[in-house]
């Protein structure tokens, strides 16, 4: 794995980083300076080499092509990285930290240029140009005239063969520059990587989420690895309603329903045997919130918001056997307090199996351990929801990651 621990020769050198800035924003502010926070180690490291660092990172979406003008114009600014620039600078105090509020031309030529060792420029929002995301060559080969080297930290980003993550590497590596890993990829590749041999057994994983059909490749994959898989949240239904059971007003994927009874004939899918379930999902009534238990069928109306109590002994049991977990998707609507007990016993379950090695694939299950208290009692909290689920499904091969080498 070649990391920013074997690069040389960084002294006066412009190297760009691809962080993940992509954070969450209430207005212009930011309401939560996390994924800044994770790429600070990367940063300090290579401006202690004597390196000027170019930092790029995309922020929210921009729907280049479906909206006109005047659309494009708004989500510009709704995305400006200039927001997430006084967050950057107060955490390097003492450095000098700039800002380029272009993404190409003279502007952000001239700036890069008049970078010195030990300067930092943050670079505006990478999807204000419409050949990011398509790999655009005339954009990365303009992006990789202007450094000496590219290290990539973003791995919330790394499943996306984008010019900033793919295209700029690519040129320079064929030029004989340096490129690596930054210690944010580099601790994800190694943690997740544990999952993604699936050596260790027993392999439990655990997997929650709305949709069965977003998950068909890493279901696919976790059945040869894994000795057993436990359903939750909405796409438990889909398997239930696959085994003959009826549930209610649920959510369900019809055209899934094959896929989801071949799955469970292999006999390492564990499904809910009850369910907390209520009159509805936003406007639904207190009194009505009851458990259905096992064998009984889910009411028309009503739809299953939570695993029940049953079921969060049975998994509870299934995890304490286990010394590989890797977790992606809560068991119900945690945001809500109602509906968030099952979510808070697997965080718990987990957490107290000091013998196995945890993994949280990111996304929702992050954002629950984060807020029930429990996210730095994991062995590892992945910082991309979609990079690690395509790390699990593609034997450990994401594009930000291969293009290194």
């Amino acid at each position: 794995m070649n990391t920013i621990d074997n690069l040389k020769g960084l002294n006066g050198k412009k190297i760009l980083v691809r962080v993940d800035f992509n954070v969450p924003l209430k207005g212009t502010e930011v309401r939560d300076d996390n994924r800044v926070v994770a790429a600070l180690p990367t940063i300090k490291k290579l401006l202690s080499e004597g390196a000027a660092l170019v930092l790029m990172s995309h922020l929210g979406k921009i729907k280049w092509g479906k909206v006109d003008d005047a659309e494009i114009a708004k989500e510009k600014e709704k995305n400006n990285m200039e927001y997430v620039f006084p967050v950057l600078a107060k955490h390097l105090e003492g450095v000098t930290v700039k800002f380029c509020p272009v993404t190409s031309g003279e502007e952000l030529k001239n700036a890069i240029a008049s970078l010195k060792a030990g300067e930092v420029l943050l670079v505006q929002n990478t999807r204000y140009e419409k050949g990011e995301s398509k790999n655009d060559a005339k954009l990365s080969a303009e992006w990789a005239s202007y450094v000496d080297g590219f290290v990539m930290d973003a791995f919330g980003s790394a499943h996306r063969a984008h010019a900033s993550t793919y295209g700029v590497p690519e040129i320079l590596k064929k030029e004989g520059k340096p490129v690596a890993l930054g210690y944010l990829m580099e601790k994800e590749v190694k943690n997740l990587g544990a999952c993604v041999k699936g050596d260790v057994h027993p392999y439990l994983a655990i997997l929650g989420g709305f949709k069965v059909s977003d998950k068909i490749k890493v279901i696919d994959s976790l059945l040869k690895k894994c000795d057993k898989i436990l359903i939750g949240g909405a796409m438990a239904y889909t398997f239930l309603k696959a085994l003959g059971k009826k549930v209610g007003h649920c959510p369900v994927e019809d055209d899934q329903l094959e896929y989801a009874k071949k799955c469970y004939e292999s006999g390492k899918i564990l499904l809910p045997i009850d369910n907390v379930i209520a009159d509805g999902f936003d406007n639904y009534h207190e009194e009505n919130i009851k458990v259905v238990a096992q064998g009984e069928d889910i009411p028309e109306g009503y739809q299953g918001l939570d695993i029940g109590p049953k079921t969060e002994e049975l998994y509870r049991n299934e995890i304490a056997k286990a010394k590989l977990i890797f977790w992606n998707g809560p068991m119900g609507v945690f945001e809500d307090a109602h509906f968030q007990h099952g979510t808070i016993e697997v965080c718990k379950a987990i957490t107290e199996n000091t013998e196995a090695f945890s993994v949280i694939g990111g996304g929702d299950s992050a954002a629950a351990a984060k807020q029930f208290g429990y996210a730095n009692k994991f062995s590892h909290v992945s910082t991309g929801g979609g990079a690690s689920l395509e790390m699990i499904e593609n034997d450990g091969h994401l594009p930000g990651i291969d293009v290194i080498g």
